[in-house]
């Protein structure tokens, strides 16, 4: 059996979009010819990969099984491209880097210094959740990624600190709560809360430490958007909990803002898979860290 890397990339960008017309678009190759490369991979295999309606595209079990495959396949690819163009120094590569979106605006110093240090390296950036970043890891999708502290996958990856903030408690200006200068998470029960979307590390580290006080937020709504999120505060729609440099952002006079009791951190952190070694550029990248404080 003989499946040429560029099938493999053709497969999982169908598996991503849904859709062959999208996913040929981004092969940069007609529809035609991208279901004649799906038909041939099909007729290689012995197998269907894929379930074709109107709607979308969707895995069969052998499918499933094939794309865990291919992604393990391209990721080992990847890495011994990288490994084969760097064995006389960091020249050229290409690092596929996780962030997540709430922690953008503070590496770009971090990512202007990589830049700058190392020009012949492509930066491929992917916005996910804390989650997000762990999975795409564990399949290989990416090299390294930003996120926060803890990770849910704790004994399959490594971090490396990088710093921490305190979480504030983000509220409408005239609340009740606004005349105390620290609260609880007590102080949350009677009222909605606006938390974030599943798969970010910080909705899993505030749902973990609210129940470990004894309370059950009642939470009204969810956003991946922080932008969003204090807008609804603003709104009166209910309370959260921002990082601080988030909440430096929000300069409107119609949010207060104040610290929890016991103390909250936001940790924020440098993950990367345990049993694969870091390719060049993403180890350029992590030592680059231990140099450069974020912010």
């Amino acid at each position: 059996m003989n499946i040429p890397i560029k099938t493999l990339q053709c497969f999982l960008t169908l598996v991503e979009t849904e859709n062959f017309t999208r996913a040929a678009e981004k092969c940069f190759i007609t529809q035609p010819t991208l279901s004649k490369i799906i038909q041939r991979l099909e007729e290689s295999l012995g197998e269907t990969l894929l379930i074709r309606n109107n709607q979308k595209v969707e895995l069969t079990q052998a499918g499933q099984l094939f794309e865990h495959s291919a992604r393990e396949i391209l990721g080992q690819w990847h890495r011994l491209q990288e490994d084969m163009s760097n064995l006389s120094g960091l020249k050229t590569g290409r690092l596929r880097l996780g962030v997540c979106p709430m922690m953008s605006s503070l590496i770009i110093g971090l990512l202007t210094s990589y830049r700058k240090r190392y020009p012949g390296v492509e930066l491929q950036m992917y916005e996910y959740g804390g989650f997000g970043c762990e999975q795409a890891l564990l399949n290989n999708s990416l090299d390294i990624a930003f996120t926060a502290l803890p990770t849910t996958h704790e004994t399959e990856l490594v971090n490396q600190p990088l710093t921490k903030y305190p979480l504030l408690a983000c509220l409408p200006d005239g609340h009740p709560l606004t005349a105390k200068s620290h609260l609880s998470w007590q102080d949350f029960e009677p009222y909605p809360f606006i938390l974030y979307n599943e798969d970010f590390s910080l909705a899993k580290l505030i749902n973990r430490l609210s129940r470990k006080a004894g309370v059950q937020l009642n939470i009204a709504f969810r956003s991946g958007q922080w932008d969003f999120l204090a807008a609804m505060v603003e709104a009166d729609m209910g309370l959260a909990i921002l990082p601080e440099p988030i909440c430096q952002k929000l300069s409107t006079s119609k949010l207060v803002f104040r610290p929890m009791q016991p103390a909250m951190t936001w940790d924020l952190a440098l993950i990367w898979r345990q049993n694969l070694p870091l390719t060049p550029a993403a180890n350029a990248l992590l030592e680059l860290s231990k140099q450069k404080a974020l912010g």
